[in-house]
């Protein structure tokens, strides 16, 4: 079995001197980084498909497949992901917040690392190259645990990553891989709290759970990602079409993708229709409430079940409502607190939805596949926070860091 605390301490020994690096250095190490990935393309992809074979083996599901896939566009996207971190500002060292007390006392309240980032993460290998680079910008190190599914792949992006560290003067355990694909290992990793600051698990519902209810370290807890789209009696419905469309059926096995939307009673009628028709082009099964129904012949019925579910694959929930009000009840009812979606021309409508929709993200007549550290602009993304504490949506350079007071006296002391 893997010696988890041999990989603690090496992590440990490396966080001073990843502290010492310049942004300058982080940044050209970075930069190195990407070039080996895409240099490196045949042997990660060849690795990759020893994955799929193996998925599609033991009967994964299309969505999680396409989780697990890497192809050329993809690696490309990892390493320009890289490139776009080396390319934003180092938070380490940021003054906050600055000020002086009548004592004569100046504070400071500075950014600095987290320490060890352990993150538990299934199944998508792009997770390996995005981790990293978020991490080591942040000047901390980070133990990864990923889904056996992808094994294959995230040892050849690791192997890529650590020769492209060591050849830029810095250590290569920076980052490193538990290759123990053993569920106990990866309950040991939860109990490593002398070592690891902070553990962020990515994937299933089920994983999460496991982490949040096992962990003896410190979590930051990535949900799932029920998305809900209204669409308001207000909507273009034309617009909503083309929105819906693009966040059910872009990728299917995304956290962002729409997996229930909502409809006022009053568009059903002119909207549903002209949406079936759209999502066939993708075979999108729609399962609806009785409302939906009466407007859609052949619709298969809506659970309660259905209206809570992740599906990652071709499947919507549909609920009709009467009012806004509904709707947003709806919403907060049956969602995880990812991101939420109105389509309405009514701008007090979605101010109100806006407002009163607890989400990580809401959004005014936009797709929820805009949920991503690439596009907010971050360079890539650690995971997609629905907790409160600490961090909260995209989680990128600024989310992987804390702070701490630098006090400067002249003698002062306390009576």
């Amino acid at each position: 079995m893997t010696d988890l605390r041999k990989m603690g301490e090496r992590a440990v020994a490396v966080t001073l001197p990843l502290q010492k690096l310049a942004a300058e250095e982080k940044d050209r190490a970075l930069l190195a980084a990407a070039a080996r990935l895409e240099e490196r393309e045949g042997e990660i992809l060849a690795a990759n498909e020893k994955d799929l074979d193996a998925a599609r083996a033991n009967g994964m599901k299309q969505g999680l497949q396409d989780r697990l896939r890497l192809d050329a566009k993809r690696i490309g996207a990892m390493a320009e992901g890289l490139r776009q971190i080396a390319g934003l500002t180092d938070p380490i060292g940021e003054c906050m917040e600055e000020f002086e007390r009548p004592n004569g006392l100046k504070i400071r309240k500075v950014r600095v690392p987290l320490g060890v980032i352990g993150i538990i993460y299934e199944a998508r290998p792009n997770v390996t190259a995005d981790a990293f680079g978020l991490c080591f910008k942040t000047g901390n190190a980070v133990i990864l645990k990923g889904g056996s599914d992808a094994i294959n792949s995230n040892i050849a992006i690791v192997k890529v990553l650590r020769e492209a560290m060591e050849e830029s003067g810095i250590p290569g355990d920076v980052i490193q891989l538990i290759q123990d694909t053993d569920r106990a290992v990866t309950v040991e990793f939860m109990k490593l709290k002398d070592y690891v600051d902070i553990l962020i698990p990515r994937g299933s519902a089920g994983l999460i759970r496991s982490v949040v209810e096992n962990s003896t370290i410190p979590v930051i807890e990535t949900g799932t990602g029920n998305c809900h789209i209204y669409v308001d009696k207000d909507a273009d419905l034309d617009m909503a079409v083309r929105i819906i469309f693009n966040a059910k059926t872009q990728r299917i096995g995304v956290c962002n993708a729409c997996e229930s939307l909502v409809v006022h009673s009053a568009v059903r009628e002119a909207f549903l229709p002209k949406l079936r028709e759209a999502l066939e082009e993708k075979k999108v099964e729609l399962r609806g409430d009785e409302r939906t129904r009466e407007i859609l012949p052949g619709c298969v019925p809506a659970t309660e079940e259905d209206y809570g579910t992740e599906y990652l694959d071709y499947i919507l929930s549909v609920k009709t409502v009467d009012s806004l009000e509904e709707a947003i009840s709806h919403v907060n009812r049956y969602h995880t607190k990812h991101s939420d979606c109105i389509v309405t021309e009514d701008r007090e409508a979605a101010m109100q939805f806006l407002d009163q929709v607890d989400a990580a993200c809401v959004y005014w007549n936009a797709s929820t596949r805009f949920t991503d550290g690439f596009e907010f602009g971050f360079g890539a993304e650690i995971g997609i926070s629905t907790q409160k504490l600490h961090a909260r949506g995209p989680m990128g350079l600024k989310e992987l860091t804390s702070y701490k007071y630098v006090i400067c006296g002249s003698g002062q002391v306390r009576e």
